[in-house]
């Protein structure tokens, strides 16, 4: 049987996700969290084999929660949950430890199989995260690799965000950091990326298929 930790900051998606898998066969024990310091808290008093992450989830978003995770509990599998497009998230989610990346949008089906396979150790790759591996492999092999894949990975959240047209408020309002250090994280990206301008940064992001 697998024990199951849902890791989401809405609790209407703690709950969808609790009644799919109260229903699945092999799944045992269901745990919430709605943050990375409250999953923490059960993980080092609860036994859990697999761990389902959201990325965004606040001030400290879940890839840094991931590394975490990978570190102190390096048995337990991680599958990211996420709205974000696989070509946007999967590849530094898997670095960083993950062994699947799942679309929000994906079927209970596909949840529930990435469940099995993750709790056993293995990875699960999608069609879309495999498409995602094929590239970087290409891309690492011709020595061609953009200069996004060079941004931390707040900063390439920040991005993300700022290529959707959101501005500096609304993006620290919605990763629950303030606007100063939105501001520092933006200014950052404009020097890495060599950007003079935001219409340089919207081309950038169309260029890659970074605006989702």
């Amino acid at each position: 049987m697998t024990d199951v930790l849902i890791v989401d900051d809405h609790m209407i998606i703690r709950r969808g996700l609790r009644q799919i898998l109260s229903e699945a066969p092999g799944i045992d024990l269901l745990h919430e969290a709605e943050d990375g310091p409250s999953a923490l808290r059960i993980l080092r008093t609860t036994s859990v084999d697999v761990v389902l992450l959201d990325i965004a989830l606040g001030e400290r978003d879940g890839l840094d929660v991931l590394k975490t995770l990978h570190s102190e509990f390096p048995r337990i599998g991680v599958i990211m949950l996420s709205v974000y497009p696989e070509s946007q998230f999967a590849l530094r989610a898997i670095r960083s430890g993950a062994h699947a990346y799942l679309n929000k949008g994906c079927s209970p089906d596909v949840l529930i199989a990435a469940i099995a396979k993750v709790a056993t150790g293995s990875l699960y790759v999608t069609p879309a995260v495999a498409e995602v591996l094929a590239q970087n492999v290409r891309g690492g092999v011709d020595g061609e690799r953009p200069p996004h894949e060079l941004l931390s990975n707040r900063e390439f959240q920040v991005l993300q965000l700022l290529a959707q047209g959101r501005s500096v408020g609304q993006i620290a309002q919605q990763l629950t950091l303030s606007a100063n250090t939105i501001s520092t994280y933006r200014a950052r990206i404009f020097d890495k990326l060599e950007l003079r301008n935001p219409a340089d940064l919207f081309s950038y992001a169309a260029r890659h298929r970074l605006t989702g």
